[in-house]
């Protein structure tokens, strides 16, 4: 037989197996993911925290690898501009200084009209820019040398000014003109060895470049591996988290579709599926409490239904109209044997209706009718009545034997008590499309404001009547609650010596029951 202790023990060994199935290559990651199991988070809480440590994991590689390869390549950057600025001074400084400084020895150019200050404001310029971002202690002392030379170039040139206005001799101005040649060359010698320093520096930049890059590739291969081990083992966890919950569920569901409404979900964590869990408890517990409910409404129901039918077959009344006939019969009164014969009959057809608990209300009304009929010839010198009813609900649903019950007891407990006659009204209207009421009106003796309320105390608590009489209204009154709901039911107004009237408001049903609707 199966055992819901078996089915726990089952679901740990298939976890157990689960767990030792797993492969060698994960050991070193399982501490890591070890928490998981064991932290009091929802689910989607565990989700987010993997997925974070997935991202740190893949993210370690760029972090601590892209910041030297961005000063890698802002260095290479800078080299590169370095360069670009030697190249742009090499071959331009000697070229334009011994040009322009001959025009004027030769007294082609004015000397303060010439551009040799412009040409050496802009080459001071560049050797000043590319000695600021330098990134190399000795390449800014190679291009510090340059400009003292720069300066001397600058000092000698000067001079040449001095002796042109002091109208020094040509041959000494060659002379000074020949230093300056020299030193321009110098100027020139320093530009290309610094050119060559930074091009063998950029060479040393672009490996340092390639073997960060090595570095990191392999540090990102290293975190892929490591990010899909951890994605694994976390997976594992994290489905063993949702797994036991719904075996769980799924063993007690399994026991309450035994009919076994006691075993309930135990709380081992604060996630969805344990809210869920509880959620189930708690509707265990309803459901547990609407069973019960059902079947005292059931006993109750069937209590009612047969209180009502053993009101129908009361002897008495069958009795009473038997010996009515009779009677009529031996004083050869024939129609109004046939009369009452036939009220009779369809008194007792409508009563049984094929089994059938729902009835149009037009049926309801003739069998009120025919029950009226019969007692109007047993009483035919204190009762009388009248039935009025809309004709639009007519062919409405009604559960069956409601009214009669009312009718009777209009009749003997108010009419009969009077002894002087009167009369009983039955009323039926319709409110809107979705009520159906009706009023059983009489002018007989009435109750006392104790009697009346009694019986409005019995209606509310549907509780049977101490004194005698308003057990047919006990019984309608749970009838309808019991198949319309607690909302709907009878109200009742009385005064004593003058009369009742008992009021039954139900729903409004327009198309007819089958047979199948039986309740």
């Amino acid at each position: 037989m199966w055992n819901r202790r078996d089915s726990h023990q089952a679901t740990r060994e298939s976890v157990g197996a689960l767990s030792a199935n797993r492969s060698p290559m994960f050991a070193p990651i399982m501490p890591s993911t070890q928490f998981l199991s064991y932290l009091k988070l929802s689910l989607k809480s565990k989700m987010l925290l993997a997925f974070s440590v997935l991202i740190v994991i893949l993210g370690i590689p760029y972090i601590f690898l892209a910041i030297p390869i961005l000063q890698y390549q802002a260095q290479y950057s800078r080299i590169i501009d370095n360069i670009t600025a030697a190249n742009s001074i090499n071959g331009y400084i000697k070229f334009a200084i011994d040009a322009e400084m001959w025009d004027i020895v030769a007294g082609k150019e004015d000397f303060y009209t010439a551009d040799q200050y412009t040409i050496l404001d802009d080459v001071d310029a560049k050797l000043a820019a590319m000695r600021e971002t330098s990134t190399s202690q000795r390449g800014r002392l190679k291009l510090r040398v340059i400009q003292n030379t720069m300066g001397t170039l600058r000092h000698d040139i000067d001079r040449v000014g001095v002796q042109l206005s002091a109208g020094v001799p040509f041959d000494d101005n060659m002379v000074l003109m020949e230093r300056i040649r020299w030193v321009s060359e110098l100027v020139e010698e320093g530009v290309q060895d610094y050119m060559l320093f930074e091009v063998n520096r950029t060479e040393q930049q672009y490996r340092a470049l390639q073997a960060g890059l090595q570095q990191w590739i392999y540090a990102s291969v290293i975190g892929m591996l490591a990010a899909v081990a951890f994605s694994i083992v976390a997976a594992l966890r994290i489905s063993r988290s949702i797994y036991l919950p719904i075996k769980k569920l799924h063993d007690v569901t399994t026991t309450i579709a035994r009919e076994d409404l006691e075993p309930l979900v135990t709380s081992d964590n604060v996630d969805e599926i344990t809210e869920l869990g509880m959620s189930f408890n708690i509707l265990v517990g309803k459901v547990r409490q609407l069973v019960a409910a059902k079947v005292q409404e059931q006993e109750n129901l069937q209590k009612a239904e047969l209180r009502v039918l053993q009101a129908q077959i009361n002897p008495h009344f069958l009795y009473n109209t038997l010996d009515t006939i009779i009677w009529m019969a031996e004083s050869k009164r024939t129609a109004q044997v046939v009369e009452l014969v036939r009220a009779l009959s369809r008194f007792f057809r409508i009563s049984l209706s094929k089994g059938k608990d729902w009835i149009t209300v037009g049926e309801e009304f003739e069998h009120v009718s025919s029950y009226l009929a019969i007692q109007k010839i047993r009483y035919r010198d204190i009762l009388d009545y009248q039935i009025d009813i809309d004709d639009a609900m007519l062919s409405a649903t009604i559960l069956k034997l409601m009214l009669q019950p009312l009718v009777e007891n209009a009749l003997y407990h108010g009419i009969k008590n009077k002894r002087t006659g009167g009369a009983i009204v039955v009323r039926g209207r319709c409110d809107g499309e979705t009520l159906l009421h009706v009023t059983v009106t009489d002018n007989g003796m009435g109750m006392t404001p104790e009697r009346l309320a009694e019986v409005r105390n019995s209606l509310t608590r549907d509780l049977l009547v101490t004194s005698e009489g308003g057990y047919g209204l006990i019984n309608v009154n749970q009838r309808i609650r019991l198949y319309y709901g607690q909302r709907y039911g009878l109200t009742i107004d009385s005064e004593y010596g003058a009369g009742t009237s008992v009021a039954l408001s139900i729903p409004l049903r327009r198309r007819p029951e089958s047979a199948s609707d039986k309740i």
